[in-house]
């Protein structure tokens, strides 16, 4: 038995501005053939599908059309809800994909039944026992008391979540004897495990009552398959509990990460072996950090292997110097090559001494334009239309500045 395990798609997500539809499309493709060549018997989405919960047309149509082809393979597929993902959106197509071999878990079910589900071999025999359990929201698993304190309501949360896995993985139990064959247990989570690496991408979930959840509530299933953390990891050290991380990069800070999917084989009723995929990277994209001379050297390294594709930057400039024009600067060496620069930066160290820097200096010490500039030196103005509202910013401060001293001027005359 063969299952692949991928989460975190975000269909529809738009990156400073730019769609992720070319992107997706092609890991759409390049996962059916995965598939394919390796036998897969179910994939496992374990939640987070969309980006949203009202995502744009063109996100519901890849959805779907992935849906169909993985029909017409003749694999299982079993799609999990995430803290992204819209209950009402993913439910209004679940009768219509049952019959296409999906099975679609948006939230934990009223009767824990419907959550077990027996995945099946490419020969249509029982192969594997799945607990389905997605992303779990508060009010699914426990009942807010008065008077209770910020630490009772989160010992509650953690103790519901480990009954609702403890309850599930009982339920599987008792299939596999009905079943009477040897057969191994998955379970999924759309969490946030303790001890994990996140990124600049993923959304605090269970804000104020529980942050993350310790390995000791999960079940001894044979194989965990988890979602939310979009960088690839094992969790407490142990190779069955796993999350796979995102298809895409959904922010810079994920580039210095291999993309991948997971597969899970088992034999004899047990976890044999754990295969991770490489997804390779369908957008080219890059970030460059140093001061500007250095940046310059690296831009002109990068014109020398640049291809079709516009390569999406994020530029982080280390420097000690109060520079107006460093937008202008770094669109200047980039007009002629084919990028695009996303994201535009001072590099957090130099951000933070500047800050505590001009908080030595009194307001008598600065004109008006130099209070100004320094807080906007503050914002991040990425891409080009947040280019421009920066120079509409700035054109109407000059004009503000220009009304104010032709009125003083006006009152110094009439005195």
């Amino acid at each position: 038995m063969r299952i692949l395990h991928t989460s975190d798609w975000h269909l529809g997500q738009h990156f400073i501005t730019k769609s992720r539809a070319a992107e997706h499309l092609a890991f759409i493709n390049w996962l059916l053939n995965r598939i394919c060549e390796q036998q897969i018997d179910a994939v496992i989405v374990a939640g987070d599908i969309f980006d949203t919960g009202a995502p744009p047309s063109y996100a519901r149509e890849i959805y779907n059309r992935f849906v169909v082809e993985m029909n017409k393979l003749g694999c299982q597929l079993v799609i999990l809800g995430g803290n992204h993902d819209s209950v009402s959106t993913l439910n209004e197509s679940r009768e219509l994909l049952a019959y296409l071999n999906t099975r679609v878990v948006a939230r934990v079910e009223a009767d824990a039944e419907d959550q077990i589900i027996v995945l099946n071999d490419r020969h249509g025999k029982p192969g594997a026992i799945l607990c389905a359990i997605p992303y779990i929201r508060p009010r699914d698993v426990v009942t807010s008391q008065a008077d209770e304190s910020g630490i009772e309501k989160q010992q509650a949360l953690g103790e519901a979540i480990k009954n609702h896995y403890a309850s599930l993985y009982a339920l599987a139990e008792k299939k596999r004897t009905e079943l009477s064959a040897d057969l191994p247990i998955i379970a999924t989570g759309h969490l946030t495990a303790m001890g994990v690496k996140s990124s600049e991408s993923v959304r605090d979930i269970y804000i104020g009552s529980l942050e993350a959840v310790p390995s000791s509530a999960f079940p001894p299933a044979d194989y965990i398959a988890l979602g939310h953390i979009h960088r690839p990891q094992i969790v407490a050290q142990s190779e069955h509990i796993r999350y796979c991380g995102s298809p895409i990069p959904l922010s810079f800070d994920e580039l210095g990460t291999q993309k991948e999917v997971l597969m899970a084989e088992f034999s004899d009723g047990a976890l044999s072996q754990i295969t991770p995929i490489s997804v390779p990277l369908f957008q080219p994209m890059q970030v460059i950090k140093g001061d500007l001379e250095t940046i310059e050297c690296e831009l002109n390294l990068l014109s020398e292997h640049l291809d079709d594709k516009p390569v999406w930057l994020c530029i982080e400039v280390d420097t000690q110097d109060y520079l107006n024009d460093l937008q202008q600067r770094i669109q200047a060496m980039t007009a002629d090559m084919n990028v695009e620069v996303l994201q535009l930066r001072r590099a957090r160290s130099n951000r933070q001494a500047q800050i505590e820097r001009q908080e030595k200096e009194t307001l008598a010490e600065l004109t008006p334009e130099e209070v100004f500039e320094r807080r906007l030196a503050q914002e991040t103005f990425d891409g080009e239309s947040e280019g421009e509202r920066l120079t509409r910013i700035r054109t109407r401060f000059r004009s503000i500045m220009e009304e104010v001293s032709s009125s003083d001027q006006e009152e110094e005359v009439n005195a």
